[in-house]
């Protein structure tokens, strides 16, 4: 790590923590010639494993583009996408690995989804879960009606 003072190209970690719920390491360094000292922040890289076995970085913005497909014509914001992106980020950094199968971003997506607009999740899930038929609509229709009994209310 090159010291913004002098330059030199080594420095020593003095303290290290983890920020931002994990998503990044912040390190205070000192520089080993003129005992300069800076920090540094170090986001951490998470990972998708695509099916076809290609690993790319995780993007809220691929996140976000998929959903508002399901919510074309529906009245949700382009904040409300936002949130969900993030809590989904957050769900699949929470597992602790540096890599996610592409798969389990799906699964993180379903919950909130079907919080924010049932219609939307309908259409998500129709494509995530392969529904062939009308039959796996009603299917789903049923497990999201009795989710919703089960559901306390919200105060």
């Amino acid at each position: 790590m090159y010291c913004p003072f002098c330059h030199h190209d080594h420095s020593r970690v003095i303290d290290s923590r983890v920020v931002e719920g994990g998503s990044a390491i912040r390190r205070r360094r000192e520089c080993t010639s003129c005992q300069g000292r800076f920090t540094t922040i170090e986001k951490a890289v998470l990972l998708v494993v695509k099916r076809n076995g290609l690993t790319e970085p995780f993007s809220r913005e691929k996140v976000i583009l998929g959903v508002r497909r399901a919510c074309q014509g529906r009245d949700v914001s382009d904040d409300a996408l936002k949130r969900l992106a993030q809590e989904v980020e957050e769900t699949v950094r929470s597992h602790g690995s540096s890599q996610v199968n592409a798969n389990e971003i799906g699964l993180a997506i379903l919950e909130p989804l079907r919080e924010l607009d049932e219609v939307a999740y309908l259409r998500f899930a129709s494509v995530y879960k392969s529904f062939e038929s009308a039959e796996d609509f009603e299917s789903e229709i049923r497990l999201m009606r009795r989710r919703n009994r089960e559901r306390p209310e919200r105060v």
